[in-house]
């Protein structure tokens, strides 16, 4: 009996290693050919931290590459918004440029008109019938009324000629003023007026040069 006991044993242990010390040999054996002889499952902790840390960064980086929808909406409606300003500015601009042309028109309409009146008043004053009396008063107020409106008178004797603001009516022999090169003024017939920039009538005058 004893003999057959041992006999059935011998398979199990024919090497003199139980089963137990073949499965920590195993387990030792794995361990061993990690770096440092950590375990698997402490390197999978690891690598579970390390992609948890860059996980933020990466996402960033991915959002730093790409415009958000918001950002490009905002800009095209800032574009919008500057354009119609650029627009609505020169639209104020055009019609105050326009309102004083047509305010200049109207003004230069009713100079134009009185015209024969202010004549004559610069007459009688060159030849001194307006010196003092009540005439005198009334051709001050007409003049200084049309200087409220921007109706300004020139011509000046000894003033480069501009055909642009001057009617030439004769041209006689004079020597030039000093600093005047050219046709210049001897002699104003009618003085100009304008309003602003709008020349109602031209001044008259003789030119030398």
């Amino acid at each position: 009996m004893t003999d057959q006991n041992t006999s059935g044993a011998t398979p199990d242990n024919a090497d003199g290693v139980t089963q137990g010390e073949t499965d920590n040999s195993f387990a030792g054996g794995v361990g061993s050919d990690l770096p440092g002889g950590e375990q698997p499952e402490n390197l999978q902790t690891r690598s579970d931290e390390a992609a948890t840390q860059a996980g933020p960064d990466a996402t960033s980086a991915d959002d730093a590459g790409t415009e958000h929808p918001d950002t490009k909406l905002a800009a095209e409606r800032l574009s919008d918004l500057q354009r119609i300003q650029a627009e609505y500015v020169n639209y104020r601009n055009r019609v105050e440029r326009d309102r004083a042309r047509e305010k200049e028109a109207t003004i230069g309409s009713v100079v134009e008109s009185l015209i024969p009146v202010l004549d004559d008043i610069e007459l009688a004053r060159q030849h001194g019938d307006l010196t003092e009396g009540p005439m005198s008063k009334i051709a001050d107020k007409i003049e200084s009324t049309l200087n409220r409106f921007g109706v300004a008178r020139f011509g000046e004797v000894d003033e480069a000629f501009d055909p642009s603001v001057h009617e030439a009516l004769m041209h006689v022999e004079a020597e030039a003023p000093e600093g005047v090169d050219g046709t210049f003024v001897v002699q104003v017939l009618q003085p100009g007026y304008k309003v602003g920039e709008r020349v109602v009538r031209p001044a008259r005058v003789s030119v030398a040069g």
